[in-house]
């Protein structure tokens, strides 16, 4: 029988790599594509995409594999930049990775490798995919410390039926040992925390370049003014670095935290303490609603939810749910739960889907 071809979105980084041994290990007919989205600036010191492309051919050399490049970065910025920087100019925090893995790595180059006559993609994410009849569930990742399921919730049935997730098994640390032991080049390469394809750049220089910034007051929910702001863009719920406010008098010791923006009035709107109770949300809603098998959850029952990457899951019920958004209902109070940012809903390790939270 035809070997079933697969093409592994290879990043140059550890995960991605033991991917594609697993799977030329399996059988399968494994091509590498190295996808390039990003072409400002590849001189800057913070964008590493040319020692990922070597990564990525050295390791593609070592399991016998042949690589190819794909640029996609036309549809990068229409797909996924544009928006980042609309979220950002409207006073949200949006997450580029869940955009990114939505129009990039399970669209665009899905799309690009069905045309080179893929039967499956795959990718180093820590997840999972089951089929049970003719329907596919997306899994947490069997190491829970590195689950990204929360940053897939948007892709669908027929992205999860062409989608494979060699490592979604296994655990971070067995990743490196497999890597190590099969000699991959890149076997203790940190992993990658900045922007999606963008790099670790400083963050408040890289939106200068592209937005407007208006500096502002900083006041108290009380109105009172304790500081200035450098632009709203450069601040989220939660924040406690960079707010530059010294001691004010009558006032506590306790640290200072974004809890609001007033975007009409260009004020940034802090509290001291951080549990304060404008910090607190035990309700939210969402929209721009998916939902991984077409169909939304049953309001009332118990499911777990997240409102950041980082955060344990928390028990919570879909009070109200339609086409347009939904409103879900926390066991506990939530802290720091940002406009622009996911909610994402699980039912024990199934993830269901979710929204953005507005």
């Amino acid at each position: 029988m035809k070997k079933q071809r697969v093409i592994v979105g290879l990043s140059g980084g550890v995960d991605s790599s033991v991917a594609a041994w697993l799977l030329k290990q399996q059988g399968y007919d494994v091509i590498g594509l190295f996808m390039k989205n990003w072409e400002e600036e590849d001189t800057d010191t913070y964008c590493s995409s040319r020692q990922d492309f070597i990564d990525a051919a050295s390791v593609a050399d070592i399991i016998g594999i042949p690589l190819e490049v794909a640029n996609f970065s036309t549809e990068y910025k229409e797909r996924v930049f544009s928006l980042f920087l609309a979220e950002y100019q409207a006073g949200r925090t949006p997450n580029p990775d869940v955009l990114c893995n939505a129009e990039i790595k399970f669209k665009a180059f899905l799309d690009h490798a069905i045309n080179l006559g893929a039967d499956y993609i795959a990718t180093g994410h820590y997840a999972q995919v089951r089929k049970i009849n003719d329907s596919y569930q997306l899994l947490k990742g069997e190491d829970g410390t590195k689950d990204q399921s929360y940053f897939l919730y948007r892709l669908n049935q027929s992205q999860l039926a062409r989608t494979l997730f060699p490592v979604g098994n296994l655990y971070k640390r067995n990743v490196r040992r497999i890597a190590q032991e099969q000699k991959l080049p890149n076997f203790s390469k940190k992993d990658s925390t900045g922007i999606c394809f963008i790099g670790e750049r400083p963050f408040r220089e890289f939106l200068k370049r592209y937005l407007p910034h208006e500096p502002g007051e900083i006041r108290t929910f009380e109105g009172k003014t304790v500081g200035e702001h450098i632009g709203l863009m450069y601040y989220t719920i939660g924040q406690r670095q960079g707010l530059g406010i010294g001691g004010v008098q009558n006032s506590s010791d306790k640290p200072w935290f974004v809890a609001g923006k007033n975007m009409t009035d260009n004020i940034l709107i802090v509290v001291q303490g951080h549990d304060h109770a404008e910090l607190l949300r035990s309700t939210l809603t969402a929209a721009d609603l998916t939902w991984i098998n077409g169909k939304a959850p049953h309001c009332d029952w118990v499911y777990t939810a997240k409102t950041r990457y980082r955060q344990s899951d928390a028990p919570c019920a879909i009070v109200r749910v339609n086409q347009a958004a939904c409103q879900i209902e926390f066991a506990q109070s939530q802290w720091a739960v940002t406009p622009g940012q996911s909610v994402v809903v699980y039912e024990s390790k199934v993830c269901l889907g979710g929204g953005i939270i507005v």
